[in-house]
């Protein structure tokens, strides 16, 4: 028995040398971050910011890859199957743990398939409307959606595993209100319909639809967090307006496959949080409506279980499918 244990000591001191020695080592190529939605959505928008100082940090290339459609969880299922060496990356917006429950076949699992790097910042989702739309507030909005169920629509970019689309199906919930949600592969193509006025209204992120609300073409109607966004101080929370009690965060967050080396993530992670705390990117980010983290990977791991638990059940509940 002693032998085994002396064994099995050795081979655990030799996988630690081995990691460490190739966290050394790390990055000594190019490294991919794919994002799950198409190009000039929030997600991609940040994942561009972030990878670019990254790169800077790293001495190497970070590419981000968009994997746009089904929820995310293209790019997602790609990340989870690819090598656990640090070179694939995925970066997640707040949907990422309700995907399992809307999606049961899915072939990776939320908590379990990823190690979490680092979250990168939490932002509100904003509800719009264009500015030729005859609701001037929030109330008009459910107003008309009471009287005539079933015919406003709106868009949420990427589809059912996203925090925008979740946000309408919560608010749609709680309002006891029938709208047709409009699904779409990311931000940038939802953006582009509103504001062609093919669809009525939107949820989306502040870094998105940001420069659409100030320049007037659209409206911004109320924010889901429990408090008002500081990029937004004049636009109301849903809570404030109709359901007391109402929130719904968005955040932003890095992935690599279960099973990367744990020096690897450890220096991902650090570098990250420096990225973040440059202050010229936390500038980038106050105008964007997004409030930078900083964290541990066992800190983003523990908000991920908590948030797959805390959608799982709520996508049950609602009986919500993926279209």
């Amino acid at each position: 028995m002693t032998h085994w244990i002396r064994l099995a000591t050795l081979a655990a001191a030799a996988a630690l040398a081995f990691g460490a020695a190739k966290a050394q080592t790390y990055p000594n190529k190019p490294i991919n971050m794919a994002v799950g939605f198409a190009p000039g959505g929030s997600g991609d928008i940040l994942a561009r910011l972030v990878s670019s100082r990254l790169a800077t940090a790293l001495g190497q290339p970070v590419v981000v890859e968009n994997r746009p459609g089904a929820g995310a969880t293209i790019a997602t299922s790609y990340v989870a199957s690819a090598p656990a060496d640090g070179y694939t990356l995925l970066f997640v917006t707040s949907g990422f743990p309700g995907s399992t429950a809307l999606y049961p076949k899915l072939k990776y699992d939320t908590v379990r398939s990823f190690a979490p790097v680092a979250k990168v910042g939490a932002s509100p989702v904003v509800v719009v409307v264009p500015a030729a739309s005859p609701s001037q507030n929030f109330g008009e909005v459910l107003a008309a959606a009471r009287k005539a169920p079933g015919k406003l629509n709106y868009a949420a970019g990427g589809g059912g595993a996203t925090t925008t689309s979740l946000a309408a199906e919560f608010l749609k919930s709680e309002a006891k209100v029938d709208m047709l949600m409009v699904p779409y592969k990311g931000s940038g193509p939802a953006l582009t319909a509103l504001l062609a006025g093919e669809v009525d209204m939107g949820f989306d992120i502040p870094s998105s639809a940001l420069p659409h609300i100030q320049s007037g073409k659209l409206r911004a109607l109320a924010v889901t967090t429990a408090k008002r966004s500081a990029v937004l101080p004049g636009v109301p929370t849903v809570a404030e307006l109709a359901l007391p009690g109402f929130e719904v965060t968005g955040w932003f967050g890095v992935l690599a496959p279960a099973g990367t080396p744990a020096a690897v993530v450890e220096r991902l992670n650090r570098e990250i949080n420096a990225v973040l705390a440059q202050p010229d990117v936390k500038e980038r980010l106050a105008s964007l409506g997004v409030e930078p983290a900083q964290g541990s990977p066992a800190d983003f791991a523990a908000l991920i279980a908590s948030e797959t638990k805390r959608y799982g059940d709520a996508i049950r509940r609602l009986g919500l499918t993926a279209e």
